[in-house]
């Protein structure tokens, strides 16, 4: 298929008339080592909180349970909103997270 420049020039034209001379630039003009290594900085730091993410979403065996570790808070709320009492197993734990009061109050 042979190339038609006259439209191909024609089609730059008007690019560069609607968004400017830097749209039709190469891109790889405005990228040096300092760019570079910016962007490796920024590359490594989203693949790190891309782990945390994927850990977090990872299940925990708690008594037999697998519970994701994004629902085990490791700040244990003290006192259930509701009874006032003082909670003490894991899975108080789990349900003051999800539902804000503690086991025996959420059954009943």
């Amino acid at each position: 298929m042979k190339k038609d420049l006259n439209y191909i020039a024609k089609l730059e034209k008007a690019i560069r008339k609607k968004y400017g001379q830097e749209a039709i630039e190469n891109p790889a003009k405005h990228w040096d080592e300092e760019k570079e290594k910016e962007y490796l900085l920024q590359l490594k730091d989203f693949v790190e909180k891309q782990r945390k993410k994927e850990t977090a979403i990872e299940p925990e065996n708690v008594n037999g349970v697998l519970i994701t570790r994004k629902l085990l808070n490791k700040d244990n709320k003290i006192n259930c909103p509701v009874c006032k009492k003082r909670t003490k197993t894991v899975r108080d734990d789990i349900y003051m997270n999800k539902f804000e009061c503690c086991e025996q109050c959420y059954i009943e």
